[in-house]
């Protein structure tokens, strides 16, 4: 009976495979995300309520019907598109945008230069969680963001990310084209493979941990191809944010595996998010432990060693991760990956000229046309930087305005919701002063924000060189 859950555990892999590579036969068509549009419908909802108090009722009409009849129209009408080739985003005001402007609305496969995946615990039940993932496709100073909500999601991110060469996406890029799967379908898996619910192991967390890790048996025929199996559902569970679940898959991997290297790092990844979740410093502990424990195991796998490197470069552990690069190159060989995560650690240590050269080196390892472009755009940058004084001081008061900028926006949009319950209460009361002040508070800080929203994303572009050599 467990050989066949077994091979039907297996052959529900293959057919996720198999339906991965398979080309669109349609265009792929997913919704921007809304938050500029919700954005827009907060600042006109205000302006409304503001004409209609100053009796401009026409004002305010027009304000409202903009706000909810205009603009959630052209939000359901806002899409990306993606077929086959290219991406595009689609919609009135993209293209009145691109009209006036003259910047471009399609990015090619073979331009993405960089992709990145941001995600966020939307909703927390026990150590099951529910995430919220944003991708963010770069090239040729384009930008296009695909944010998570259901199939459409799923069919992009299947559709894109294994065209794309590994060294232009990031760890979770990397996570979402291998182990993104229907939850639905991850939920059956696990339970052809036995494993409890999230409630049912909720409990036994902590007896898991506290678990020795045991010496590895020779492998029984099909032992292995088991493990294998686990270790998928394992990410997949994790990336689905089934937590306590997919420990439980890596655990009964690395029961039957042993020490693996590659396994230990994705067991530890799966420890440190159910620590985030449950705030615990010592599941935070027991995922660093397991981390340096996956750095004995992992032999002189390049690829692996990378991923080390950046995800110790994310929770921090910036001297650490330098140690993994430079371990790299030092025992297997120059590495895209390593080259560029060197880079950044040169980088935050104010050491330009070394920035230079492992971004040079990048460049010479890139495989493909796009990373190269990327590359030698990054070392040219840094080039000019260290070459002209003038140009350092112009992006350092750049970036630190930037920051000021940022943090300005949190302090007005505060005090414009500090402001509407002076309005509220003016209003109640029939108070004419009090209802004054809240409205023009929240009026000038709403308008010094809608500012710094525009100037935060004019000064988040780097100012080409070419306008300071043309200066001179």
């Amino acid at each position: 009976m467990s050989d066949l859950k077994q091979t039907d555990l297996s052959t529900i892999n293959e057919a996720d495979s198999t339906s991965a590579a398979v080309e669109p036969a349609d265009p792929i068509t997913i919704r921007v995300s809304p938050h500029s549009y919700f954005t827009a419908l907060f600042i006109g909802t205000f302006l409304s309520a503001l004409f209609f108090y100053l009796e401009l009722d026409i004002a305010g009409f027009a304000a409202f019907g903009i706000a909810w009849i205009a603009l959630p129209f052209l939000a359901l009408r806002d899409r990306i598109t993606f077929d086959g080739r290219s991406l595009q985003r689609i919609g009135s005001l993209p293209r009145l945008w691109s009209w006036f402007n003259g910047s471009r609305r399609r990015l090619k496969i073979a331009d993405i230069e960089q992709v990145e995946t941001q995600s966020i615990r939307a909703i927390k039940r026990g150590g099951t969680v529910h995430y919220r993932y944003r991708t963010i496709l770069r090239g040729k100073g384009l930008s296009i963001a695909i944010a998570s909500g259901g199939e459409d999601f799923r069919r992009m991110i299947k559709g894109i990310l294994p065209k794309l060469e590994k060294n232009a996406l990031d760890v979770r890029s990397l996570e979402l084209r291998e182990f993104l799967s229907d939850p639905k379908e991850i939920l059956m898996k696990a339970e052809f493979s036995r494993i409890p619910s999230a409630d049912a192991l909720e409990n036994s967390i902590s007896d898991l941990l506290k678990q020795k890790r045991k010496q590895r048996n020779p492998i029984a025929l099909g032992d292995d191809e088991k493990a294998e199996d686990l270790r998928v559902l394992g990410n997949e569970l994790r990336v689905s944010g089934y937590l306590p679940q997919a420990l439980e898959a890596f655990r009964r991997a690395l029961t039957i595996r042993g020490a693996d290297g590659r396994l230990l790092f994705e067991f530890a990844r799966c420890l440190h998010a159910l620590a985030a979740v449950k705030r615990d410093p010592r599941l935070e502990r027991k995922a660093l432990a397991a981390l340096r424990l996956s750095e004995r195991h992992v032999a002189d796998d390049g690829d692996l060693l990378s991923r080390l490197g950046e995800y110790y470069f994310s929770l921090g552990e910036s001297r650490r991760a330098e140690m993994i690069f430079q371990r790299v190159f030092d025992h297997v060989g120059e590495n895209f990956r390593a080259a560029r995560g060197l880079a950044e650690m040169s980088l935050r240590d104010g050491k330009i000229a070394h920035v230079i050269h492992q971004f040079s080196t990048a460049n010479r390892l890139a495989e493909t046309p796009s990373l190269r472009r990327w590359a030698r755009d990054e070392a040219d940058y840094f080039s000019s930087l260290n070459s002209d004084e003038e140009y350092m001081e112009i992006e350092i008061g750049r970036v630190n305005l930037l920051d000021t900028l940022e943090r300005s926006k949190r302090t007005t949009l505060n005090i414009a919701f500090l402001s509407f319950p002076l309005i509220v209460v003016g209003l109640f009361f029939e108070d004419t002063l009090v209802a004054n002040i809240g409205w023009a508070a929240s009026t000038v800080s709403l308008m010094i924000w809608t500012g710094l929203i525009i100037s935060s994303r004019m000064l988040s572009h780097r100012i080409p060189y070419a306008l300071v050599e043309s200066d001179e």
